[in-house]
């Protein structure tokens, strides 16, 4: 049984979910298990779905103002409302003064697929010499919504975005993880996001497989608050991050990288499979999730361990996904006074051969 910390904890987070905004919805959302698919308003939504799992009533406007909001696009409004909510939660305050030791790691997939659509689009269709709109530039950008956090909340620490497909969020923890343990940091928000828009609709149709047909797409962004344990009074801490490994798939499936890279993080935290309580993998549509779920069946399948599954009922967040599990981990964990000081094993495997997981000890 791993006892001793020695890594990051986790004090706080935040989600902008299709349940509704903050922490309270997604724990109510999660709890109930109600569905969250919506039929899309063709005027609104011009690609191909018919339905998909939005965050209710989302108006950037509404929850930022209008001031510095004219040009925000979706995924950044997304980002900027998760991080204000997470810090409006509580803690040791960060931002405002102008802290440059609070830092922000954000996964995504492409930033804005949407935005960079539309400025292209623009260059084909407006007058010559092609009167794009520049205040929509700085939308293209990968980067775009981490920076915009940052200077929303004074953030003036380490800044960076992880892409990594649906394993974004583990990515990103790994790199907050590694920022406070080279002490460039004395907090770190990270966390993903992911935007639902027509774009995106179009780039998903034409890609899936044919064992995907099904995916109702969903959108919206969870984010994690890290410090070093010795910082955060017992009370305040949620989980510490024991270990984040990452593979590639190979041609043979994900099913046998899945279970090597879970036990890789198990002998690196000095865990056993029977310290662990739950088990949430990315579940991803088709012949993949089952590999995935093969790979972690090969490990625990006879242990009688808890599986968290990445809630479909909000539909498939692509880059957010990772992120969303480990905030569904941390609210079934509340429930479950039996998770304490036990080991959550979380997993993601992307179509692109991306695998990563990332075990967290419940404080």
């Amino acid at each position: 049984m791993v006892t001793e910390i020695r890594g990051p904890v986790i004090t706080g987070w935040s989600a902008v979910s299709p349940y509704g905004i903050g922490r309270e919805a997604f724990m109510e959302g999660a709890r109930s298990g109600r569905t969250t698919a919506v039929a899309l308003d063709s005027e609104q939504w011009s690609g191909p779905d018919q339905q998909a799992c939005l965050v209710p009533d989302f108006d950037i406007r509404g929850e930022l103002g209008r001031k510095g909001t004219r040009s925000m696009d979706r995924v950044t409004g997304l980002a900027v409302t998760a991080v204000g909510r997470l810090l409006k939660d509580g803690g040791e305050p960060i931002g405002d003064g102008g802290d440059d030791r609070a830092a922000l790691v954000l996964g995504t997939n492409t930033g804005s697929a949407q935005s960079m659509m539309a400025l292209t689009h623009d260059t084909f269709v407006q007058d010559k010499p092609y009167l794009v709109d520049p205040a929509q530039f700085p939308n293209t950008v990968m980067n775009c919504a981490s920076g915009q956090c940052a200077i929303w909340y004074g953030l003036k620490g380490p800044n960076a975005t992880v892409a990594g497909g649906r394993s974004s969020g583990l990515l990103a923890l790994n790199y907050a993880r590694r920022l406070l343990a080279a002490g460039r940091a004395r907090t770190v928000l990270c966390g993903a996001v992911e935007e639902y828009s027509s774009a995106r609709s179009w780039l998903e149709w034409h890609t899936r497989g044919d064992d995907e047909s099904d995916v109702v797409l969903g959108e919206g962004c969870a984010v994690l608050r890290l410090s070093p344990a010795d910082a955060v009074a017992e009370d305040e801490r949620l989980a510490e991050v024991l270990a984040v490994e990452s593979a590639v798939m190979g041609p043979d499936g994900a099913a046998a990288p899945v279970a090597a890279v879970v036990e890789r993080a198990l002998r690196r935290a000095g865990a056993g499979p029977e310290d662990v309580w739950a088990v949430s993998p990315s579940s991803p549509a088709g012949a993949l999730g089952g590999q995935e779920r093969s790979g972690l069946q090969s490990l625990f399948g006879g242990s009688g361990v808890r599986w968290v599954p990445q809630p479909g009922v909000i539909g498939d967040n692509a880059a957010a996904t990772a992120a969303f599990q480990m905030v569904s981990v941390l609210t079934a964990a509340q429930d479950a006074p039996q998770a304490r000081g036990r080991v959550a094993v979380i997993t993601s495997v992307d179509r692109d051969g991306a695998i990563a997981c990332a075990l967290l000890r419940l404080l």
